[in-house]
C-alpha cells in the first residue's frame, strides 16, 4: 500500500461532513473534534489541499502530507464492530517536538479562527511520539500558573500544574506533523464526564505504556498512527448511540476499506463473506492470524446486520 494522491479530496470532504468524528494524539493522549449537524461552522478548503473547519466548540484542520497514508480498519466486539481510519507516518518521520518539560511556545500564531491567535501557547512536555499536547490562553491567572511550571515535567509529583488544569480552563491543542485539533470546551474534574463536542483525554497511566496506538488497530509496521477520522457508522451516531441500519453508510465504508487497507486482510475479508454466503462458518477459511481473526469477526457480524438479524447484546466489551 502507498499514500493516496486522492488524500486532499478524502479529508477535504470528510472535514465537511458533520457526520465525522476526527481524533489526534496517542495511546493515553487524544484530543477529538466532531460537531453537530446544525452548529453554525466555518469552512474553509484551499488549493493545496488544507482543509479546516471551526465552530464556538473547537477546531480542526489538516494539511495533507506526500507521506501520510491512510489505513482503514475495523475492530469487533460482542454487539457490534467499530471502524476508523489511520491518517499514518512513516515511524522514522512521525516525530513532534519530543518537549518533555512545560514550555512557552508564544503566541498561536497557526490557531485556525483568526481571533485565536494572540492566545500564548505551552507544550505540555508529554513528550509523545507523534503529537505534540499544549494548551493556550489569555487568562493571566492561568498565564502565571503556566509560567511558573515552566521547565518542569507535567507529571511530576511536585508540580500543581497537573491538578490545577481542570478549574484554570485553558483551551487545548494538540498538533501533529500534518494537522491539529483544538478544543475550546472545559475540562472535566477527576472522575468527571467529558462535554458532548470538542473534548481531550489525558490518562498517565496509559501513556506509561509508551504504545503509540491500540492493540486492536490493525497498523503496519514501520508506520505509526497521528490522526483519525471515524466516518459515519451504519449502526450509531457520533455519539454512539444505535440506530437502524444504513446501508448507504455501511457500503461508503467498505468502499474506502477495499480501496486502502491491506491487500491481504482484504482477500481475507472476501473469502469469509463468500464463505458465509455459502452457509459455511468463517473458520472454514483456513487457519488465520490475529488480524485476520478480527477481520472474519468483523465480517461475521456485518453479514448478520446486512441480513437484518439482531446481533448479539454486548457483554463482553470490545476485542482486545
Amino acid at each position: 500500500m502507498t499514500t493516496a494522491p486522492d488524500l486532499p479530496a478524502l479529508l477535504g470532504d470528510a472535514i465537511a461532513d458533520p457526520a465525522t468524528h476526527w481524533s489526534l494524539g496517542t495511546f493515553g493522549a487524544v484530543a477529538e473534534f466532531l460537531r453537530d449537524p446544525d452548529e453554525a461552522a466555518a469552512l474553509d478548503r484551499r488549493a493545496d489541499g488544507t482543509a479546516s473547519v471551526s465552530t464556538a466548540r473547537g477546531a480542526l484542520r489538516v494539511t495533507p502530507a506526500a507521506d501520510v497514508r491512510p489505513v482503514p480498519y475495523e475492530t469487533a466486539f460482542t454487539a457490534g464492530w467499530n471502524h476508523a481510519v489511520a491518517l499514518c507516518l512513516p515511524a522514522a518521520a512521525c516525530a513532534a517536538s519530543g518537549r518533555t518539560v512545560v514550555r512557552e511556545l508564544g503566541p498561536d500564531a497557526d490557531a485556525v479562527d483568526p481571533a485565536d491567535r494572540d492566545a500564548v501557547l505551552f507544550d505540555l512536555g508529554l513528550g509523545v511520539a507523534q503529537a505534540d499536547v499544549c494548551v493556550r490562553t489569555r487568562d493571566p491567572a492561568t498565564l502565571a500558573a503556566l509560567r511558573a511550571a515552566a521547565g518542569r515535567p507535567l507529571l511530576d509529583p511536585g508540580n500543581p500544574l497537573w491538578p490545577a488544569l481542570p478549574d484554570l480552563g485553558p483551551e487545548r491543542v494538540f498538533l501533529c506533523r500534518f494537522g491539529r485539533i483544538e478544543v475550546k470546551q472545559p475540562i472535566p474534574p477527576p472522575g468527571g464526564r467529558s462535554p458532548e463536542g470538542p473534548h481531550t483525554h489525558v490518562l498517565p497511566k496509559l501513556l506509561k505504556s509508551g504504545r503509540t496506538h491500540a492493540a486492536t488497530a490493525t497498523i503496519p509496521e514501520g508506520w505509526v498512527p497521528c490522526m483519525h477520522l471515524f466516518p459515519p457508522h451504519p449502526l450509531k451516531d457520533a455519539l454512539g448511540r444505535p440506530t437502524p441500519f444504513d446501508a448507504a453508510r455501511h457500503a461508503a465504508f467498505r468502499a474506502l476499506w477495499e480501496r486502502y487497507a491491506d491487500p491481504g486482510l482484504v482477500a481475507t475479508k472476501r473469502r469469509v463473506r463468500a464463505a458465509l454466503a455459502a452457509g459455511r462458518p468463517a473458520e472454514s477459511v483456513g487457519p488465520l492470524d490475529r488480524a485476520g481473526r478480527m477481520v472474519a469477526r468483523v465480517a461475521a457480524l456485518q453479514a448478520a446486520a446486512e441480513a437484518g438479524e439482531p446481533l448479539p447484546t454486548d457483554a463482553e466489551g470490545p476485542c482486545a
